[in-house]
């Protein structure tokens, strides 16, 4: 098991995920102070229309990139592997201009018209150039992670997220910044600038590890053909992501309106965005991080497994994988449930946050389960299956946040029970496919057995967080995290020693 490279690549991918993770949720932190309520409610209405046109000029261009490079290398063909990269970057390069120049012509537009608040106009601006950045970066990400050198984007990644804090704070203390659109504004500044810093180290990297290498080449093959090659595997990751995508882009972009429709003020519905999406949802899914490295390396994990039709571990790989991510939403809806309110307090310093905590946990197994099914589906080849789940799933998203938004008495609420029933229908479309494909069967035992520790941990949890003095806060929490993500370490060890017997 010490030998499993999809271990040892999960858990290096885990603890740079984990620690830019962190690094992530402090720079959450740091804006919700700068920016507050509302500034953090304009912020996430951008960040939608930046990730819509970078999925558009790289979407699956990671994935296409680390295969194709993965098999150039593990035959030593160096000469076409640097071949593919090289016609890669200039395609990308090419289309990432393009974009970028029609997104800065049409900023007004859409900072008027689809996002209805001019004051996002600077912040489209000033997103351009980490288009290019993040299109380019994402061609070498793509090489190193198929040459097996996983260390490399994971370190750059940590350095890439620490730069952006550094120059976020220089910013808005040399700037005296105070006005909520120049500070959102400084804050893309500082994602375009650390975009630059990626890619940068990205290049001086890329170019010590080609030197390395022998530019031998087996059979020369066409520039033409090694970008096919990629295209034919990104092409429908990338319309897969860009459906998803704009459909996720539009059910944020309709959040304030609904909102306003139900009889909220447009600026305590930014607010109102901001509790939830900037703050309570970053809180309940900062452990998701561990369910998307594993993802990551599923998908070649997968792939070696059907080609050797090794089709044992192949199952073996997906019932454990689907485990940890149960056993691990749980465990944060557990803790969610049960100190929703001292979470809010500790990370953002609100005391407002707790029914926006404890909501958007209940969709914590089913949305760390959906999660790890994405990675699973990509590996068996399964790309159409997975558009058609993602598509009626985003689809579904949309109309549910339109219809309950809509509702006085329900409004921002309909958020966390949209996302409850989005995860549920996610993961189960997701499962139908997986389980036509192979066999899985999960013991009844197991499932059980984890059902009742859940619910004797959540009552262990209630009693510490009564019995453990508030003068102790922060103590008091970290030991309720702590022995609330216990139930993980129980629930594997107990499974391993079954299995042993």
């Amino acid at each position: 098991m010490i030998k499993d490279n999809f271990y040892r690549d999960s858990i290096i991918l885990t603890v740079s995920n984990l620690i830019g993770g962190i690094l992530r949720f402090m720079f959450s932190i740091l804006l919700s102070k700068n920016l507050g309520a509302e500034g953090m409610g304009l912020y996430s209405l951008v960040m939608p229309i930046y990730d819509l046109f970078i999925c558009l000029i790289c979407g699956g261009m990671v994935t296409a990139i680390s295969k194709e490079a993965s098999a150039h290398y593990g035959i030593n063909d160096y000469g076409n592997l640097n071949k593919t990269i090289h016609t890669s970057l200039v395609f990308d390069f090419v289309l990432a201009i393009f974009v970028a120049i029609l997104v800065f012509l049409f900023s007004p537009f859409i900072s008027t018209y689809i996002i209805k608040d001019q004051r996002t106009l600077y912040s489209l601006w000033v997103i351009c150039p980490a288009l290019i950045f993040v299109a380019l970066s994402s061609i070498y990400k793509g090489y190193f992670y198929g040459i097996s050198n996983v260390k490399v984007p994971a370190i750059i990644d940590i350095v890439e997220k620490t730069v952006r804090m550094v120059i976020i704070v220089a910013l808005i203390n040399f700037f005296a910044l105070r006005n909520v659109t120049a500070t959102v504004t400084a804050t893309y500044i500082s994602l375009s600038i650390g975009e630059l810093i990626s890619f940068v180290l990205l290049f001086i990297f890329y170019k010590r590890s080609k030197n390395k290498f022998k530019d031998y080449t087996k059979k020369a093959e066409g520039r033409a053909q090694l970008l096919f090659n990629v295209l034919i595997v990104s092409f429908p990751l990338c319309l897969n992501g860009f459906l998803t995508t704009i459909i996720s882009a539009l059910s944020t972009l309709i959040v304030p309106r609904r909102l306003v429709y139900a009889g909220i003020e447009y600026t305590q519905s930014l607010a109102l965005i901001g509790k939830f999406s900037g703050m309570a949802i970053t809180i309940v899914f900062f452990p998701f991080i561990i369910v998307m490295s594993m993802a990551t390396m599923l998908t070649p994990d997968i792939s070696k497994s059907v080609s050797k039709n090794d089709y044992n571990s192949l199952e073996h790989r997906i019932k454990e994988v689907i485990k940890i991510s149960f056993l691990l939403g749980i465990s944060t809806m557990i803790i969610c449930l049960s100190i929703g309110d001292s979470l809010g307090k500790l990370f953002f310093d609100r005391y407002d946050l707790g029914i926006y905590i404890r909501l958007a946990a209940l969709s914590a197994p089913f949305m760390y389960m959906s999660g790890s099914t994405y990675g699973i589906l990509n590996g068996l080849g399964k790309q159409k299956s997975l558009l058609i789940n993602s598509v009626i799933t985003a689809m579904l998203q949309l109309f549910l946040l339109y219809i309950l938004l809509g509702i006085p008495s329900i409004n921002i609420l309909g958020y966390g029970i949209t996302l409850f029933i989005t995860s549920i229908v996610g993961f189960i479309l997701n499962i139908i496919v997986i389980k036509k494909n192979c066999y899985m069967q999960f013991s009844g035992v197991e499932i059980t057995i984890d059902i009742f520790l859940s619910i004797f941990l959540y009552f262990i949890l209630k009693i510490l967080n009564s019995t453990i003095p508030n003068s102790m806060f922060i103590t008091k929490n970290i030991v309720i995290i702590v022995a609330g993500f216990s139930l993980l370490l129980f629930s594997l060890l107990l499974r391993n020693k079954s299995n042993q017997a």
